[in-house]
């Protein structure tokens, strides 16, 4: 089970040019959106004078993104902006940063705030939820397996058992059928 890509690239524009990287964001946001598992995508400035921009866009698995990176359409964008902008940051994010972020789209120039994360005390619910049972039953199948293991290679093994399971298959699908709660 594959789960989203958040990709955050740091920019720098040319001084004078904030309304040309303007229409240069929305077009390279308009040609993604036509990218099959596209989340959305967004953007900020740390003041109106700065030369940097820092930019989010979010695909719903790592073939999703890679289709858009190698499309002919991320490479004519990327060409539109030569000597305009710079890249000096690039960071993707797959992890626990993930789990609780709606899909969204929007810029600063939008008056409507940003979709907040649940409190964290919903969070720790969730994750509990998951868990608890999955610790119960690691934990119950290592001691009739591996019972006589040194502590610390027993725990060692439980963590490499249940990390990937709780990243990929029990967070993500609690985290859905939970949507309801941790929204509201």
């Amino acid at each position: 089970m594959s789960q989203p890509v958040t990709v955050s690239i740091t920019r720098h524009v040319a001084p004078g040019h904030a309304d040309e990287m303007l229409a240069w964001i929305r077009a390279g946001s308009a040609l993604a959106s036509r990218f099959d598992g596209f989340l959305g995508s967004g953007w900020v400035r740390p003041a109106v004078d700065s030369d940097r921009w820092h930019m989010l866009y979010r695909f719903a698995d790592d073939a999703s993104l890679a289709a858009w990176e190698a499309s002919e359409q991320r490479r004519w964008w990327l060409g539109a902006a030569q000597g305009l902008v710079g890249e000096s940051k690039v960071e993707r994010f797959t992890g626990i940063e993930g789990w609780f972020d709606p899909p969204a789209s929007y810029d600063v120039d939008d008056l409507r705030p940003a979709p907040s994360p649940p409190p964290r005390w919903k969070q720790a619910c969730v994750i509990f939820l998951v868990f608890f049972p999955l610790s119960l039953a690691v934990n119950w199948a290592a001691t009739h397996t591996i019972g006589r293991w040194p502590l610390p290679l027993r725990v060692l093994t439980s963590v490499v058992v249940m990390t990937p399971v709780m990243t990929y298959l029990a967070l993500p699908w609690i985290t859905k059928r939970m949507e309801w709660w941790l929204r509201r």
